[in-house]
């Protein structure tokens, strides 16, 4: 039966078919591509960073592009993962929280995602069990082929269809071989059957290896990875090598020689500097090419269009040479041991330095034993500081330390989140004269929670999916940092993450002392950002603004950190 026979068949619901493919409505074949991202060999690999900077160069040809993220954990969400496990969790504006990769794609495309642009084995199951439940399946029982494939094509259709995309980008989480990810694997080569030829590309990312023992690089992994790939039913159009350094072409030869893929669709995606410069690297290998000629999509390409945007993208990654000015930020937290926790604020603080023209080295500071005496030998070497996020008790008492020697000795302070929350408690204590102000996440019960329990959370006993998430719109107040920050805007958007806020009967007496709250929700007295006027720099918000930065349109906040700091450091 061929592909069109196949989508007929399953338009006539009252013939018993074994075909399953539900097609959404508006759904028109071939008119979106697929091109499929999958890893080998092992995890880690850069599967997002890859897909992201080979999208970004479709897109500035004037290909519209969408990207989704299939995951294989059962989890519904990344709400509820320990960072030290799968990296930060990034807040997407519609309130979804979900891989750090989808940060990502928000920075090389320069676009804001939704859900639709992320999916876990969770979803997929639980949408699967209430089709069940309400009958959808017509009696059938419900099996992995072709009801859950099934509906694993069916999002990638929808979000080709809500998209109006051109190419849907699919990154496959985890490694080939992997059983959580086996029926993604298998719906995407179900979907290139039903698509037809032309309409999707695999691309199998691999690692080449390098042991220092033998001092030459060796693809045999790699060789196994591809051919696990093969057995799936999945046949590469390109293969991209990750390594150290640039692949040989021996190693090339071989690989392509194993997997069926000609030579010149066998790429070294070799170690740079930083990722922004991948795009770069992909175009002059001829990536962007290869993959407009196995779609067939020339006739979508817009070369006046791709020469104005690549202007763009140079005249940043030219600036990402190394520069003679220095500033150290220091980053105090309790994830420090693991970079990705905090990805966001890395490319916050990197898009600013290059604003800038200005070198920014991070300075990586575990407080779990920073106290008010040990905090001005530790921090002496850092020209700014920031306080992220966080949760729970381990810590605080350091950060909130750290906060007091910012406050005291002038230095440029960011506080992000917790580091709003540590703020207040800060003040409230060495300012206000309140000396047992807590939070009543760190000390429940407490007598004066200057940092308490949003209204709307009390009543949740469960975790996932239950904070404040998402954008949100914040009032700024007239004729004070913020607000010329922002280019005197009376309303910004940014995102959040969080179930605790200032309570509302302390915030009188801190404004009193000196703290002013520049920042609120709309119509409630949900405080949203602090700044202390008499300073150089010393800000805070309960938001999460390093997940709006991007690398042509730096976050507002982090540029005036760096700034100060460097106006410091020359003093």
């Amino acid at each position: 039966m061929s592909s069109e026979d196949l989508l007929s068949s399953v338009s006539d619901v009252s013939e018993e078919t074994e075909f399953y493919t539900p097609m959404p409505d508006g759904y028109i074949r071939g008119r979106c591509k697929y091109v499929v991202i999958v890893g080998t060999v092992m995890s880690g690999l850069g599967k997002g960073i890859f897909s992201s900077s080979l999208a970004k160069l479709l897109q500035d040809k004037g290909l519209k592009i969408s990207p989704i993220k299939l995951e294989g954990y059962l989890n519904v969400d990344s709400g509820t993962l320990n960072p030290f496990r799968h990296g930060e969790v990034f807040v997407l504006d519609d309130g979804m929280e979900c891989d750090m990769d989808l940060g990502t794609y928000e920075r090389m495309l320069d676009q804001n995602l939704t859900q639709a642009n992320f999916t876990t084995s969770g979803q997929i199951f639980t949408k699967v069990l209430e089709k069940e439940r309400h009958g959808d399946y017509l009696g059938r029982d419900v099996q992995m082929i072709p009801h859950v494939t099934g509906e694993v094509k069916l999002r990638l259709r929808e979000l080709a269809v809500k998209s109006g995309a051109d190419v849907v980008f699919v990154e496959i989480g985890g490694t080939v071989g992997d059983v959580e990810n086996a029926y993604y694997i298998e719906a995407l080569r179900e979907l290139a059957y039903e698509e037809g030829p032309n309409s999707v590309c695999f691309v199998a990312l691999t690692q080449i290896l390098e042991p220092k023992t033998l001092g030459e690089q060796k693809s045999k992994a790699a060789q196994l990875g591809i051919k696990r790939l093969m057995e799936m039913g999945v046949q590469p159009h390109i293969i991209a090598c990750r390594a150290a350094n640039p692949v040989t072409n021996k190693v090339r030869q071989k690989i392509a020689q194993y997997t069926n893929v000609s030579l010149e669709r066998v790429f070294s995606m070799h170690d740079c500097e930083s990722i922004y410069v991948i795009p770069s690297m992909l175009r002059e290998l001829g990536y962007d090419f290869e993959v407009i000629r196995l779609l067939k999509l020339e006739q979508r390409v817009d070369l006046q269009r791709e020469r104005k945007e690549w202007l763009k993208w140079c005249d940043f990654t030219d600036r990402l040479e190394p520069l003679e000015k220095n500033i150290t930020i220091g980053i105090t937290g309790k994830y420090t041991s693991l970079r990705d926790s905090y990805a966001s604020i890395i490319h916050a603080l990197e898009h600013s330095g290059v604003h800038l023209g200005v070198n920014v080295k991070i300075h990586w500071i575990d407080t779990t034993d920073i106290t008010d005496e040990n905090a001005a030998e530790i921090l002496k070497e850092v020209d700014g500081i920031i306080v992220p996020g966080g949760f729970g008790v381990r810590g605080a008492e350091g950060k909130i330390a750290c906060i007091k020697y910012a406050r005291e000795n002038r230095v440029p302070y960011l506080g992000i989140c917790f580091g709003f929350q540590m703020a207040v408690i800060e003040f409230a204590r060495n300012v206000c004269g309140i000396r047992d102000a807590n939070s009543s996440e760190i000390a429940p019960g407490c007598e004066h929670a200057v940092i308490s329990i949003l209204p709307e959370q009390k009543g949740i006993e469960g975790l996932g999916g239950s904070m404040r998430l998402g954008g949100k719109d914040i009032e700024i107040k007239p004729d004070t940092i913020a607000w010329r920050l922002f280019g005197k805007k009376s309303t910004i958007r940014m995102r959040f993450r969080h179930r605790l806020e200032v309570d509302p009967q302390y915030i009188d007496t801190l404004t009193e002392h000196g703290l002013v709250f520049s920042g609120k929700a709309p119509k409630e007295p949900i405080m949203q950002v602090l700044e202390l006027p008499d300073h150089p720099y010393f800000i805070g918000t309960q938001a999460h603004p390093c997940m709006t930065s991007r690398p042509l349109r730096p976050q507002e906040m982090f540029v005036r950190l760096v700034e100060a700091a460097r106006e410091e450091s020359k003093k």
